[in-house]
């Protein structure tokens, strides 16, 4: 008899540590400080790492132990914020079964391989990623163009991109300009018709004999207005899917998001776009209880407000 009273002693103490404020309290403080790193550092993977994971776990633990030994002392507000809690950090369980993964990829190229972080290592895909067009879009260029007649100057025009000027019988449009190439595309109209198009760097669709030749004079150097890269995912030669990525837009398939996240050169000049894929199967879960906890706050809010406006009555 002694034996099982000590036996329930002890059951009974550990329940109580373990749905405890001090549990609840150093387990908060041990994340927040095992946080420290993926928080004012660039490497996330300790966010994936078992002991950060055991450490969620276990404050999952604690507060479902506290809310079963209180349950009837809850009100349904707190109750709905304690289940919000408890789904949130089961999505970031879930996330942490993730990865994120980055590559460089040249324009036109593609790759099967990107570098895991997790895992400190290039890992396979599963698929093709391409790179199939880096797009540019800058503000309007303000730019000075020149034109010939041969050998005679015939003017010099200050505009900015996408505005026009009168040459003759005809209407020439500053379309786009390729800054890299320092190529200035022009658009020729002649009675509301498209004449045809030239590049200031002897590219042409203009009939043959057209009178007037086109130089690049001076431009400013311009502002990037949008960044975003066509990418498509291959398995052998069948096109799984294609689309469009961008800082804060990713391209989604099956799960797995491709965010653009960089472009830059080498130093031959090549281009190339730089993507992290990401696989997060907690997200929706989290948002779940995010919103499981925004309704018991909002609810416990009412409550509170009904209670101090309704004096004895009902809350």
């Amino acid at each position: 008899m002694a034996l099982q009273e000590a036996r329930d002693s002890l059951g009974g103490r550990f329940l109580h540590f373990l749905a405890g404020p001090r549990l609840a309290v150093f387990l908060f403080g041990a994340i927040a400080l095992c946080a420290l790193p993926g928080t004012f550092g660039s490497d996330r993977s300790w966010y994936t790492a078992l002991p950060f994971r055991v450490l969620l776990g276990l404050l999952g633990l604690n507060l479902l132990a506290c809310s079963v030994r209180r349950w009837r002392g809850l009100s349904w507000p707190v109750r709905l914020m304690h289940g919000g809690i408890l789904v949130t950090l089961a999505g970031t369980l879930l996330t942490a079964s993730g990865f994120v993964a980055t590559v460089n990829v040249y324009e036109g190229g593609a790759t099967d391989t990107a570098y895991r972080w997790d895992r400190q290592r290039d890992e396979p895909l599963g698929l093709t990623l391409a790179v199939t067009r880096i797009n540019r879009e800058y503000r309007p260029v303000p730019l000075k163009v020149g034109v010939l007649r041969g050998a005679e100057r015939v003017g010099l025009f200050p505009l900015v991109t996408g505005e026009s000027f009168s040459l003759a019988e005809f209407r020439v449009t500053a379309e786009a300009i390729d800054i890299p190439a320092k190529a200035l595309t022009l658009a020729v109209h002649q009675g509301g018709r498209l004449l045809g198009r030239v590049s200031t760097v002897g590219e042409s669709t203009l009939p043959a004999g057209f009178p007037y030749d086109f130089k690049l004079v001076a431009y400013r150097d311009p502002a990037l207005q949008r960044l975003w890269v066509d990418l498509q995912l291959r398995q052998g030669e069948a096109v799984l899917a294609s689309g469009t990525a961008e800082v804060n837009h990713p391209f989604s398939w099956q799960g797995l998001d491709f965010y653009h996240i960089q472009t830059d050169r080498t130093p031959a000049g090549a281009p190339y776009a730089g993507i992290q894929i990401v696989r997060d199967p907690g997200r929706p879960v989290v948002f779940a209880g995010f919103a499981v906890v925004g309704l018991g706050a909002v609810l416990a809010l009412l409550k509170r407000f009904r209670s101090s406006s309704g004096g004895n009555g009902p809350c």
